[in-house]
């Protein structure tokens, strides 16, 4: 009997562990993101409707997908958003139909997604392209897409959406 309880326990307690190695996804830091999650109508600050947006987890818990349909241009793009636990940061990468792509990388500060780009640098001076999601009281969401330059200093707004199940 005592040979049949630590057999159980044993193939227990081996089960628990497959488990948890099959999930390499499971930690928090998975999870940080996981308020952008949603079928989202996407609002300026006068509360026009200006896209469709619907993000959603992909590849077992690892990544987060980003499907984008503007409603005031053609444009529809895609990035795959993922944590990456080898310098502990998120990532995004983003492509849409006119050729533009972005390449983001960030935390999440004070329960704000911030991503940024790498310096950009133009005739028109320098710059990094910076990203920040942050979940509202009432469950929406605001994104706001920023220049800012070497110093964090804001150059201009790109975009400033406001995102509502």
């Amino acid at each position: 009997m005592k040979f049949i309880v630590i057999l159980i326990l044993l193939i227990s307690t081996n089960f628990r562990a497959q488990s948890s190695s099959n999930k390499p996804c499971a930690g928090i830091e998975y999870n940080q993101f996981d308020f952008w999650i949603g079928d989202w109508s996407v609002y300026d600050t006068k509360n026009n409707l200006i896209g469709k947006n619907k993000i959603q987890k992909i590849q077992e818990n690892c990544a987060l997908q980003e499907n984008w349909v503007s409603n005031t241009s053609s444009n529809k793009g895609t990035s795959y958003n993922f944590y990456n636990k080898i310098d502990n940061s998120w990532n995004q990468v983003w492509i849409d139909n006119t050729g533009f792509s972005l390449i983001l990388k960030g935390n999440l500060v004070d329960e704000k997604m911030v991503l940024k780009s790498k310096l950009i640098e133009s005739e028109k001076g320098n710059y990094y392209n910076r990203i920040t999601w942050h979940k509202n009281k009432d469950n929406s969401v605001t994104q706001v897409w920023e220049y800012v330059n070497e110093k964090g200093k804001v150059i201009s707004e790109v975009f400033r959406g406001i995102y509502k199940k």
